[in-house]
């Protein structure tokens, strides 16, 4: 069984460092894997890939040691299924807002008796190994996103839900729900608060906490805070930002960094 090195930073006490895919190629999943990421997650939520892109993408991704994640749509059993079935080694659930919630995102997503997932890893076993079924419960990575009002004062219950490995933070959607403009790095003292409980929460059940950051320094900030999976931007982002920086230096008359490629 293949190990899965998520598990293994945070039995050490290392942060993860996540890579994001917003972009529907396996060219580009590839490239943002060869990079040094710990994880690179693929979005099915937010991003413009689905299944039939994901696919090609996790194959890719195999290239790496980066641990293929994904953040699914939604709630939904079927295609939290298929993504682990498709070799996913780590999920990320959008707006679990609830214990249920919690409990029906474990019970679609572990194998018997821990939940109810059906038995199918067709593309999984050829990553993993042939045991997967039988240690895919203790290997696959599940997380579930917290990013409501209604979330943060249910949080302490939903990190105890068993089943759960950990606790995402979606500040943008966080921020709104607190009355706040949807942003990165927040500095808000109620947001800040807020942070940190669900911070608390997880650790008092012997999880981990993640966030989505803006920047490096807020990454290493919340590391440091004692959060041990952090993103910073996406194959979208960096793009933009990479291709703004040299429009600007061209017309600066700056000829800046050589590019590798």
């Amino acid at each position: 069984m293949r190990p899965n090195r998520i598990r293994e930073l945070w039995a050490a006490d290392q942060p993860v460092y996540n890579g994001w895919l917003s972009l529907p190629h396996s060219l580009s999943a590839e490239i943002m894997a060869h990079q040094g990421f710990d994880s690179v997650t693929l979005d099915l939520q937010h991003g413009m890939i689905d299944y039939s892109d994901a696919v090609p993408m996790l194959v890719a991704l195999s290239t790496t040691d980066a641990v293929p994640m994904c953040r699914v749509p939604w709630n939904d059993p079927g295609i939290l299924m298929k993504m682990l079935d498709a070799g996913s080694y780590g999920l990320i659930c959008p707006m679990i807002n609830s214990v249920e919630q919690a409990q029906q995102l474990v019970a679609a997503t572990r194998y018997p008796p821990l939940g109810s997932r059906s038995y199918g890893p067709i593309r999984a076993s050829l990553y993993a190994g042939k045991e997967y079924a039988q240690q895919a419960n203790t290997t696959v990575v599940l997380m579930a996103m917290i990013e409501t009002r209604e979330a943060l004062e249910q949080v302490e219950a939903i990190a105890a839900v068993p089943g759960l490995d950990g606790l995402y933070i979606g500040p943008n959607d966080l921020a709104l729900s607190l009355g706040l403009h949807a942003h990165f790095d927040s500095e808000e003292p109620v947001m800040l608060d807020a942070l940190e409980r669900i911070l608390q929460a997880a650790q008092k059940q012997g999880k981990q906490a993640g966030i989505h950051c803006g920047s490096v320094a807020y990454a290493k900030r919340m590391v440091a805070q004692g959060f041990r999976l952090v993103t910073v931007g996406s194959d979208a982002r960096f793009m933009a930002s990479g291709a703004a920086q040299t429009v600007q230096e061209l017309r600066d008359g700056d000829h800046g960094t050589e590019l590798a490629y």
